[in-house]
């Protein structure tokens, strides 16, 4: 007998304990919580114009904007609804500290890209437009393939952080 109401009092105590989490999950959904989803855009395709060969931007700019699911990406200009254009795409490296040796001690990153969006009929949607990241990178001779890989680490950081705000600009857009 004592084993049935240990295995029963156990029973209940796991029936309990998912009433606890079911109702923890309610709590999470009545306050709002949501899972980040791509944002809508308010235009059906989209070129991407002027980007450098190869570009890693244009890339995951491209997959982002597929994410959205109402927008694609088309390869010729006459396919658009708008055309996103890039004016300046750079990465850029600065020596912002050094020794008295002269030996670098800190760099400054910096990824720039300047875009605008328009219609085919050339009317701006977005005007000309700058965004600018820096982060700052410490540096070590001792260290200088791992200091190179931080390096490429924060490059992707920065890109992700570019084209992420371009995506809230680009869901901004009242329709064309």
């Amino acid at each position: 007998m004592p084993d049935r109401r240990a295995a029963l009092a156990l029973a209940l105590g796991r029936g309990l304990a998912g009433l606890v989490a079911l109702g923890g999950l309610g709590g999470l959904s009545a306050c709002g919580f949501e899972l980040r989803r791509a944002p809508e855009l308010r235009f059906s395709t989209v070129y991407l114009n002027g980007f450098q060969p190869r570009s890693a931007l244009r890339e995951e700019l491209r997959v982002n904007i597929d994410a959205s699911r109402s927008t694609q990406v088309v390869e010729a200009p006459a396919q658009a609804q708008v055309i996103f254009d890039v004016l300046d795409e750079a990465r850029e490296k600065s020596v912002v500290a050094s020794t008295a040796a002269g030996q670098v001690r800190e760099l400054q990153l910096r990824n720039r890209l300047r875009f605008r969006l328009r219609t085919l009929a050339g009317k701006d949607l977005i005007v000309p437009t700058e965004i600018v990241l820096t982060r700052d990178l410490s540096y070590s001779e001792s260290a200088a393939l791992a200091k190179e890989h931080e390096e490429g680490l924060l490059y992707r950081a920065m890109q992700s952080d570019i084209v992420a705000q371009v995506m809230r600009r680009l869901a901004a857009v009242p329709a064309p």
